[in-house]
């Protein structure tokens, strides 16, 4: 990896790198694909991505593959960029289309705020990708109902917005298959719970990445859930499926706080202006299967709704991201009920759920422990922003405690009471309407032949 010695690294200060390198990039019959990049002339980066392949891939199927895997190299590196976020980008091994420029340059900005705003940067991070000369295939997508999916992959990733899009899915009747980075304990049970079949990605970041953030390389959140999506699509086009149905949310498109004058989104590549650039990056690629949510309608307080009639998966399922970070040897045992997703998910569930039973699924009631009280308050914006967490908007947890203290299995448990005198009473009475937070938004680019279904599931 690094061209310097150990001592060299010792003393890597960010500040002095002037240029992020695109080296080049391969995919080998096997599907491993290598994507190399580097930090002037000096430090250089290996990342290997192991994808499904039903059959030694020939020369052919690879060239045929070569966009997608160029669009995964230049997404991918978003994690190595950060260690120093330097001024400017070289893209050596090809520039990216003029639509693939566009999402780049917002995966590295707008999709780098909140890595900016924690680490105290002065500004937002800029760089300028080239551009080359698009594909003659139209540069816009397809209209909708064009061209309908018959084989769709749906990422899972063991929490409920992925199991809620895979029964969208199934519902519709069309040949759907799982897919996932890695095995985590609850994909793995999540995925045995359903009973369809699932392709597994193995993604392998350069191991000397640690040394550098432990010597003073910049660290911090990643559009991940785009470098996810590209490294679906890749696994979809080898494997025959026509579309990629990510679980993405109308939610994740409303972020966390203003600065450098931006929206700080902790979900900023799960949001809707990401998805829709995306889409027209896609459509520069000959070939490339067709990408977007199934849930884009749906606030995550509906999808709540309708996960709480799932039960078969209530003991499989987990969105606790804190214990993985603690220990990923502990993600077995799925909540630490102590972080903003636990609470949120708590939150979210409760009106459709008997407290019994969420106590049951998170060894604990959140809601009747004194403790839990400021950061529930949290979710609502008191005291502070909402948390950089894969949580709703701060509407629907008001929205959900509004229902909650209407609700005689709930309004009596502590934290309630006290969110009822302190957050409730001092709010107008349509902040936070439960009709209208359930509500499905039209505004999504959900493919027809799921409307019908994605409005029934995530329905009332």
């Amino acid at each position: 990896m690094p061209t310097q010695t150990e001592g060299a690294l010792a003393r890597f200060a960010p500040e002095r790198f002037s240029t992020f390198r695109f080296l080049g990039r391969e995919l080998d019959e096997h599907g491993r694909a290598t994507l190399r990049y580097a930090l002037d002339d000096e430090i250089e980066f290996t990342e290997r991505v192991t994808l499904p392949a039903p059959a030694p891939l020939d020369d052919d199927h690879r060239e045929r593959l070569d966009g997608l895997l160029a669009l995964l190299h230049w997404v991918a590196g978003v994690s190595y960029f950060k260690t120093a976020a330097p001024p400017a980008v070289s893209c050596e091994a090809g520039a990216p289309s003029p639509a693939a420029a566009d999402l780049l340059e917002a995966l590295y900005s707008e999709g780098l705020a909140e890595f900016a705003y924690t680490n105290r940067l002065e500004r937002l991070p800029r760089p300028s990708f080239p551009r080359a000369a698009a594909e003659p295939r139209a540069a816009e997508a397809a209209p909708r109902g064009a061209s309908d999916p018959a084989r769709v992959l749906v990422p899972v990733g063991g929490g409920k917005d992925s199991i809620v899009a895979l029964e969208i899915a199934r519902r519709a009747g069309l040949d759907v298959g799982l897919f996932s980075v890695g095995d985590a304990a609850p994909i793995a049970r999540t995925v045995a719970v359903s009973g369809l079949p699932r392709l597994q990605a193995l993604r392998e970041l350069d191991p000397h990445l640690i040394e550098l953030n432990r010597a003073g390389a910049l660290n911090g959140h990643v559009p991940v859930t785009a470098i996810v999506t590209c490294i679906a699509l890749l696994t979809a086009a080898i494997n025959g499926y026509d579309s990629v149905a990510m679980a993405n949310e109308r939610s994740a498109s409303h972020g966390n706080v203003t600065w450098d004058g931006v929206e700080v989104n902790h979900q900023f590549s799960k949001g809707m202006r990401a998805e829709r650039l995306l889409t027209r990056a896609l459509a520069e690629i000959p070939g490339a299967p067709r990408a977007f949510s199934l849930l884009r309608p749906a606030s995550e307080l509906a999808i709540a709704r309708a996960f709480a009639r799932m039960e078969q998966y209530h003991g499989a399922f987990t969105s606790c991201n804190a214990i993985f970070r603690l220990d990923p040897s502990l993600r077995s045992a799925s909540w630490c009920c102590d972080c903003p997703k636990c609470r949120f998910v708590f939150l979210a569930l409760a009106p459709f759920s008997d407290p019994a039973h969420l106590r049951e699924v998170f060894g604990a009631d959140l809601l009747d422990e004194d403790s839990q009280r400021e950061g529930f308050a949290l979710l609502t914006a008191t005291g502070g922003h909402k948390p950089f967490e894969c949580v709703g908007e701060e509407q629907e947890s008001v929205a959900a405690l509004r229902m909650l203290a209407r609700d005689d299995r709930w309004r009596e448990h502590r934290v309630v009471v006290a969110l009822a005198q302190d957050v409730l009473a001092r709010l107008p009475d349509d902040v936070g309407d439960p009709d209208v937070v359930l509500s499905l938004a039209r505004d999504n680019d959900v493919p027809d032949v799921f409307s019908a279904h994605a409005d029934a599931i995530l329905g009332a």
